[in-house]
């Protein structure tokens, strides 16, 4: 009797944690924060014609100085609407950010079908350079926008 007691309280628990599934690399986790950015970038601009609304940049607003991420809601609205030369002009990284999102929605449909296998752990090192590369990127970006904006 105890063992029958013990298969039927694991099985639902079991079932639970088969059909849950969650994102639990950062990638992916980033990749869905992409999904919510383009779901924004196709809505925002039909509300802001509406109600004439818009999103200063905070430190563009009160210094005057673009900060690394100016131009990327510009760019991905243009993107969204199908003018990529207007998106590359007002932040060319969104293309980068495009691309990543693109490929993360997919491995994350793969992985919910069980046709990726579950991601491994970053090493410390790994760690470390995707630290390096988002600085360098950082960086890039921030450089284009004071040159966009007459900073350099």
């Amino acid at each position: 009797m105890p063992v029958r007691a013990r298969l039927v309280t694991a099985t639902p628990v079991a079932r639970c944690r088969a059909a849950v599934v969650r994102p639990c690399s950062a990638p992916e986790r980033l990749g869905l924060s992409g999904l919510a950015a383009t779901a924004a970038a196709f809505g925002y601009p039909a509300m802001t014609g509406r109600a004439g609304l818009g999103l200063p940049c905070p430190l563009r607003t009160l210094t005057g100085v673009p900060c690394p991420l100016c131009g990327m809601s510009t760019a991905a609205f243009r993107l969204a609407g199908g003018h990529v030369s207007a998106a590359l002009a007002a932040n060319p990284f969104v293309l980068l950010l495009g691309g990543l999102t693109a490929v993360m929605s997919v491995l994350i449909t793969l992985r919910s079908l069980g046709l990726a296998p579950p991601p491994a752990r970053w090493t410390a090192a790994g760690q470390r350079r995707a630290r390096g590369a988002v600085a360098v990127l950082f960086a890039a970006s921030w450089a284009f926008q004071l040159h966009r904006f007459g900073w350099v």
